[in-house]
């Protein structure tokens, strides 16, 4: 049996590929199986000093994402002798990878794409996987779906359990279990019991923090000692009636050299103009998000501690000094325009390829698999969805030949 352990990019590709094909599979999640328009309530908790944004429910992070697509880290992983060319072309078919139709691309987008261009930046409409005909354009992306109009992971977990799969919700795995060097289970707490799944596969697909801590106790100490995570920031001001707030999400992107931009609702940037008169619904913002140096590390306790190095703080200086001039030339009021505080998102490089695992995304016990976020060897400073889909499809086709 092969034993899947997440229910995010990772841990749900593989179990709807594997299923598919016939092999026996049994999937445990953390989180509880919920509703997308739920899926709000599931952010995680972390120390005060990082603010970091991933949650625990079916689906992982995927469910409260914008469901933006892009290819990252292309060059850097054929390094490692990993080429996903045949494996993005499969993704972005199966989940349907476009750019948003002009219907579903509001005033505030447009004014962010016509700025970009204006200023000759790298200005085009966010690759989603998003279902405009089902979308009803309520800008509630990042609070899980209230339509389910974008794909999640939860969509290829069902699926799985469709064909065949089995799916153990709100059970923690807490070890995996091996002997001679080659997995044969793993142990989970499930209504504050202690089970044990035998196993002759095991992928550890629980997102960058939580396949650490059971690498740790699985006996990877090393795992963990290395984390990035996307640095970001809101940049965003006043312009009347723009009603940004109610559209889709990061439907535009700018790519610059050390930073992206995309347009994002923050409703934080009003506490930060004085005039009780300016609402939600006059505020156009903009998500500055950096790649970052892999400086920190996740503790025992799973909490995130993180570094800040001096390239760090210049990137996201370099983002939000153009973010301020996109939204003056999109017609926001100068004068208005500010900041939330930093934060972060897509946390990853916790068990990298070459230092933890092969190309094959195995680790040195045989069987053990990572497939997730933490694989990544370095930050891709872009949305990284679709680049894990990508590698779990190849870790599929593999599995699936043996």
């Amino acid at each position: 049996m092969i034993v899947i352990v997440g229910t995010g990019a990772g841990g749900a590709i593989l179990a709807r590929e594997l299923a598919l094909d016939g092999k026996p599979v049994t999937i445990l999640e953390k989180g509880p199986y919920i509703k997308s328009k739920d899926a709000f309530n599931y952010y995680d908790k972390y120390s005060q000093d990082v603010d970091l944004l991933t949650t625990t429910c079916i689906g992982g992070a995927t469910i409260v994402s914008m469901s933006n697509m892009v290819r990252a880290l292309d060059e850097e992983l054929l390094d490692y002798g990993v080429d996903l060319t045949e494996a993005y072309e499969y993704v972005e078919d199966l989940v349907g990878v476009h750019q948003l139709d002009d219907s579903h691309i509001g005033k505030g987008t447009q004014a962010f794409l016509d700025a970009g261009r204006e200023l000759g930046l790298n200005t085009l409409k966010m690759p989603k996987a998003i279902r405009e005909a089902d979308c009803v354009q309520c800008g509630k992306c990042a609070f899980g779906c209230p339509a389910d109009a974008k794909w999640s992971g939860k969509d290829f977990v069902d699926e799985a359990v469709d064909a065949g799969a089995t799916l153990i919700c709100e059970a923690e795995v807490t070890e995996v279990i091996s002997e001679n060097g080659k997995v044969c289970g793993i142990k989970y707490v499930k209504d504050d019991k202690e089970e044990i799944l035998e196993a002759e596969k095991v992928i550890l697909s629980a997102g960058a923090i939580g396949s650490t801590l059971i690498l740790r106790k699985s006996g990877f100490e090393e795992a963990g000692r290395e984390i990035f995570f996307d640095p970001f920031v809101s940049v965003g001001g006043y312009i009347k009636d723009i009603n940004f707030n109610t559209e889709v999400q990061m439907a535009g992107l700018i790519i610059g050299e050390n930073f992206v931009l995309s347009p994002h609702f923050s409703s934080f940037i009003r506490a930060n103009i004085p005039d009780d008169n300016v609402t939600d619904k006059d505020i156009l913002s903009i998500m500055v998000k950096t790649a970052d140096e892999c400086k920190g590390y996740v503790t025992d306790d799973g909490d995130v501690v993180k570094i800040n190095t001096i390239t760090d703080i210049r990137y996201l200086a370099e983002g939000t000094a153009t973010a301020g001039f996109v939204l003056e030339k999109a017609g926001v009021d100068p004068n208005t325009i500010g900041s939330t505080v930093y934060r972060g998102a897509h946390p990853g490089g916790t068990a990298p390829i070459g230092k933890i695992v092969d190309s094959n995304l195995e680790t040195d016990i045989e069987n053990l698999y990572v497939c997730d976020a933490s694989v990544l060897p370095i930050s891709p400073g872009k949305p990284p969805i679709l680049t894990i889909l990508a590698l779990s499809k190849r870790l599929a086709d593999y599995l699936k030949k043996e």
